[in-house]
């Protein structure tokens, strides 16, 4: 028993006459006759009181069939819908990871477009680590991660990358510091203090761009204390643990006893990224990203 032998069976059910349902389904009258005989044998089970009389009417188990016919036809029909809508990129889930650089700056952003163009889509947040995603990503267990650009990410030929923010690093001073009075501070002037940096290990590029830019100013960084979060640097620096180098997404958030300032002349910048498996056909996740784009 097909889809197309429920269709005639409603057809000729609902009309109760083989005539008018043959026109409704554009055929000849006959071969429904026998789709509809064929049916019955099949099942085991007689539809029709009396096929020879006029109107048709339908047995119990024929109206019986009828309603589950109907609730199957529809069924089908939905299936179609939402395996269209999905092939479309209008329907689905999506993982993604990120690091709090994104949700500083452009994430909400991203997340009103989603809610307007691609509302059906459910995302599933993730926040983890830089080197945490790119394993994650190529164990197929994210989809695209947000983070800033590694260096060896040319190493990962399975992996495509697209630059969605680029941004500068700034400083982070508690706000009775010395320096707090000057709005660019030259960074060689820091020399001497103890620095609150990102955690090396958790996210490499940022940690070099920031030792890189030190030693243009002409010294090491003394790191007194190493952190994962964001907020957590801030806080420390707002304890007076030290000073902190940071993208500039930072000054989004507002913590009490925190000044941000300008890195007095040329200054390093980072890239944030959104990285997919190369060989990833979702056309959910391609339609995200022409949206992130934007």
């Amino acid at each position: 028993m097909e889809l197309r032998h429920l269709r005639y069976f409603i057809a000729v059910a609902e009309e109760l006459n083989f005539s008018r349902a043959a026109t409704r389904l554009h055929m000849a009258q006959p071969p429904l006759s026998k789709q509809i005989q064929d049916l019955e044998e099949e099942l085991g089970v007689q539809m029709f009181v009396d096929r020879r009389r006029r109107p048709l009417e339908l047995t119990s188990a024929g109206q019986t069939f009828l309603e589950e016919a109907r609730l199957a036809i529809a069924q089908a029909e939905q299936a179609v819908k939402l395996a269209q809508r999905v092939h479309q990129g209008k329907l689905g889930r999506l993982t993604v990871g990120f690091t709090s650089s994104i949700a500083n700056s452009v994430l909400p952003d991203i997340l009103r477009l989603q809610r307007t163009h691609m509302r059906e889509v459910q995302l599933v947040w993730r926040e983890l680590a830089t080197y945490l995603q790119i394993q994650a990503l190529r164990s197929n267990l994210l989809d695209i991660g947000f983070f800033h650009l590694p260096p060896e990410i040319v190493d990962y030929s399975d992996l495509s990358f697209t630059t969605i923010l680029v941004e500068p690093l700034i400083l982070v001073l508690p706000e009775t510091h010395p320096l707090a009075v000057l709005s660019e501070i030259p960074l060689k002037a820091l020399a001497e203090e103890e620095f609150v940096l990102p955690i090396r290990q958790l996210v490499p590029s940022l940690a070099d761009k920031m030792y890189y830019l030190c030693s243009q100013a002409g010294f090491i960084p003394k790191v007194t204390q190493e952190a994962m979060l964001m907020t957590t640097i801030l806080g420390l620096v707002a304890g007076g643990v030290g000073v902190a180098l940071l993208p500039a997404n930072a000054q989004n958030l507002q913590r009490k006893g925190v000044i941000y300032r300008n890195i007095q002349g040329k200054t390093e910048t980072v890239e944030l990224v959104a990285v997919w498996r190369r060989h990833n056909s979702s056309n959910i996740l391609h339609r995200f990203l022409e949206l992130i784009k934007k």
